[in-house]
């Protein structure tokens, strides 16, 4: 099974036409990886639908890097582990 962070790489790289290489957690989706508004809505729908975990509007904008989603993703498991 793939790790959390190797299933966000491989939503960014479906959604977004960059190189692997240039995923990395630092690259920020808006000014390394040239996403959109609407890229972003898309991966934040990829991650909620993967992991079958809801990410509330406010934190979704706050997703910057590939880091920060890596991060909200894990917060978002945490948070449905303890609901469970």
């Amino acid at each position: 099974m793939a790790s959390i962070e190797e299933t966000v790489k491989g939503i960014v790289l479906e959604i977004l036409d960059v190189k692997a290489e240039d995923v990395v957690p630092a690259a920020m989706f808006v000014d390394n990886l040239n996403a959109t508004s609407i890229d972003l809505v898309e991966i934040v729908t990829a991650l909620q639908n993967t992991f079958d975990v809801n990410i509330n509007e406010e934190d979704a904008a706050k997703m910057q890097t590939v880091q920060n989603a890596v991060d909200l993703l894990k917060s978002a498991l945490a948070q449905k582990g303890a609901k469970a």
